[in-house]
C-alpha cells in the first residue's frame, strides 16, 4: 500500500454570501463553516476573495440569490454551477463537484438545476439576458466568478437561489415575495451544503484514488458501438436498434442524438429498414421476425455470446438438457434460451442448482451467462457437477475475459481501499457484479451511472477510494468521477493493474 503524498492541510470552510440577508439565512445551519458577507458586485467580491485567500487554501462555497436566464428555471429554484462564465474574454471556471452537489440538493426534495452560471459586472436584463440564455447558461449573478479566488486552489462550489426570471425581472412588485422564496430555498439547502463540506478532504495527506485496470469498454462493447456508428455513417439516419446496443444510458443517449432509434422488438421497425441486433444476442425467433419484415439486419452480437449460443445448440442438438447459469430476465439469457426453450433450464442461484431436474440425468450440460460474478457462477456450477457426475462442461469458461479481468481488478482494489465506486448503469449485469464483488471483499461499494450518482455522504472520512467501470461504461465517465474527487481536495491518483487486454473483434461485412 502506497503512502499518500503530503500536502498543506486546507483551512476552515467558508460560505460566501454577498448580501446580509443571504448570510442571515444560512448563519448557524451550515455546520462548522464560517458564513462571510462578501458584498455585492465584482469589486467587493474581489476584495473579499483576496482577504479570504490570504489564509491559504480552504473549501469555499458561494451562495446567494441570482437571476434566471433559462425560462425553465423558476423563482425559488436552485442552480448549481458546473462552470462559471464571464461576460468578457475570461476563460470559464469549471466546477467538477457540481453534479454530486446538485444530486444532494435533489434528495432533499429541492428543484436543483445543473449548468453554467454567468458572472456579470452589471445587472443583466432585456436582449442581453435573452442572449446569455441562448448560449446555454442557466443563471446570472454579479459575484461568483470573482469569489472563486477565495478558495486559493481549494474546493469550490456555487449554489444560487433564483429570485427573478426573464418573465419576472428584478424590478417588479413581486420581487420581495420571490426573494423570500429564494432565501427559504437556500436555508432548506443547508443539509446538502454541510454534506459537501464534510466530503471535502482537508487532511495533511492527499486523498488517494485507486483506479482498477482493466476497466471500462471491452472489445465486444467497442465493436457493438462502432457498428451502430458506422451504420449511421453508411446508411444514414434512422438506423433502428433492437433493445439497448449495450447496457449504458450514456451510450444510448449519444447514439440517439446521432439518429439511432432504439426499439423493444423488431415489429416496431418499418419494413425494409436497417436494424442492428444488440450485443447481448437474440433468439432464432427474433431473426425470423426480422427476415419476415425484410429488414436489413446487422448483427452486433458479441462473439463471446455467440460462442455460448453455439455451445447450447450443440448440446441440445444431441438431446441433452442444458442448465444455463444466469439471470432469467437478462436479455443475453433470453436470447440463449430461445435457441431451444424446451431443453434449457435457467439456474439463477445455488438453491435452484440443488433442485433442478432433467429427463435424463446422464445427458446434461451447463453453460453460463457471460457477465456473471465468477465466484458465484463457480459455486452454482460446483453444485451441478456434484449432482450430475456425467454433466458436460464448457470447453472454455463462458464468463467472458472482460468480466473476469474486471472482477479480478476490482477485488485487488477493494482490498486496499475504504470505498469503491463502480461506474455503470443499473441494468448492466457486469457493472452490478463488480460492485457486488467489491462488497463481498469487505469494502463498501456503490454503482453509479455517472458522477451525478455519487452520494457525498459516502465520501465522509474515505481516504482511499477505488474506482472502476463496467465493460459497457464509457471511459470519460471515470475521468469525470476522478475530476469530482479532485475537486473536493488534494488527490493522488494511482492505478492497480492486474492484467492487460489486447482483444479485437472484426466487424460484420455490412459495415466493414
Amino acid at each position: 500500500m502506497s503512502t499518500p503524498r503530503a500536502v498543506p492541510a486546507l483551512g476552515p470552510p467558508v460560505v460566501c454570501a454577498p448580501l446580509g440577508v443571504e448570510r442571515a439565512a444560512l448563519r448557524g445551519v451550515v455546520g462548522d463553516a464560517t458564513v462571510v458577507r462578501t458584498g455585492m458586485g465584482p469589486a467587493r467580491a474581489q476584495a473579499s476573495a483576496a482577504w479570504i485567500a490570504s489564509g491559504g487554501p480552504r473549501p469555499v462555497l458561494v451562495t446567494g440569490v441570482a437571476g434566471a436566464l433559462d425560462p425553465a428555471v423558476r423563482a425559488g429554484d436552485l442552480v448549481v454551477a458546473d462552470e462559471i462564465r464571464f461576460t468578457d474574454f475570461r476563460a470559464p471556471i469549471p466546477v467538477p463537484t457540481a453534479a454530486a452537489l446538485a444530486a444532494a440538493l435533489r434528495r432533499l426534495g429541492l428543484r436543483a438545476h445543473l449548468g453554467p452560471i454567468v458572472s456579470s459586472p452589471t445587472v443583466v436584463e432585456g436582449a442581453r439576458r435573452a442572449g446569455l440564455g441562448r448560449e446555454g447558461a442557466l443563471a446570472v449573478d454579479m459575484e461568483s466568478g470573482w469569489l472563486a479566488e477565495a478558495s486559493a486552489g481549494g474546493p469550490f462550489a456555487v449554489v444560487r437561489a433564483i429570485v427573478d426570471t426573464p418573465e419576472a425581472p428584478l424590478v417588479r412588485p413581486g420581487t420581495p415575495v420571490r426573494g423570500f422564496t429564494a432565501l427559504r430555498a437556500l436555508r432548506r439547502a443547508a443539509p446538502a451544503l454541510r454534506e459537501w463540506f464534510a466530503a471535502t478532504w482537508t487532511a495533511p495527506a492527499a486523498r488517494e484514488v485507486v483506479l482498477a485496470e482493466p476497466r471500462s469498454f471491452c472489445a465486444g462493447v467497442e465493436r457493438a458501438i462502432d457498428i451502430v456508428d458506422r451504420a449511421l455513417d453508411r446508411y444514414g439516419a434512422p438506423v433502428y436498434v433492437r433493445r439497448q446496443i449495450v447496457h449504458n444510458a450514456h451510450v444510448v443517449r449519444r447514439l440517439t442524438e446521432r439518429g439511432a432509434v432504439f426499439v423493444q422488438e423488431v415489429e416496431e421497425v418499418p419494413r425494409g429498414a436497417t436494424c442492428v441486433l444488440a450485443a447481448h444476442g437474440v433468439s432464432p425467433a427474433v431473426r425470423a421476425q426480422a427476415e419476415a419484415r425484410d429488414l436489413a439486419v446487422i448483427d452486433a452480437t458479441c462473439p463471446l455470446v455467440a460462442k455460448v449460443h453455439a455451445e447450447v445448440k450443440r448440446h441440445t442438438g444431441r438431446g441433452e438438457t442444458v442448465f444455463l447459469i444466469g439471470h432469467s430476465d437478462h436479455e443475453e439469457v433470453e436470447g440463449t434460451v430461445g435457441e431451444s426453450p424446451a431443453d434449457i433450464v435457467v439456474v439463477e442461484d445455488e438453491a435452484m442448482a440443488h433442485t433442478v431436474t432433467a429427463p435424463d440425468p446422464g445427458r446434461v450440460a451447463y453453460a453460463m451467462q457471460t457477465t456473471l460474478a465468477v465466484d458465484e457462477a463457480e459455486r452454482i456450477a460446483a453444485v451441478l457437477r456434484g449432482r450430475f457426475p456425467a454433466i458436460s462442461t464448457p470447453r472454455r469458461d463462458d464468463i467472458c475475459y472482460a468480466t473476469t479481468n474486471r472482477q479480478r481488478a476490482i477485488r485487488a482494489v477493494a482490498a486496499e481501499t475504504d470505498l469503491v465506486l463502480v461506474v455503470g448503469s443499473e441494468n448492466s449485469s457486469n457493472s452490478r457484479r463488480l460492485a457486488e464483488v467489491a462488497a463481498r471483499a469487505g469494502t463498501p461499494a456503490h454503482l453509479v451511472d455517472d458522477v451525478g450518482g455519487i452520494d457525498l455522504t459516502w465520501l465522509h472520512g474515505a481516504r482511499r477510494i477505488g474506482v472502476s467501470a463496467g465493460a459497457s461504461a464509457p471511459p470519460e465517465l471515470v475521468d469525470e468521477v476522478v475530476s469530482c474527487l479532485s475537486g473536493l481536495g488534494p488527490v493522488a491518483v494511482t492505478t492497480t493493474t492486474t492484467g492487460t487486454e489486447d482483444v479485437v473483434f472484426t466487424l460484420p461485412k455490412e459495415v466493414s
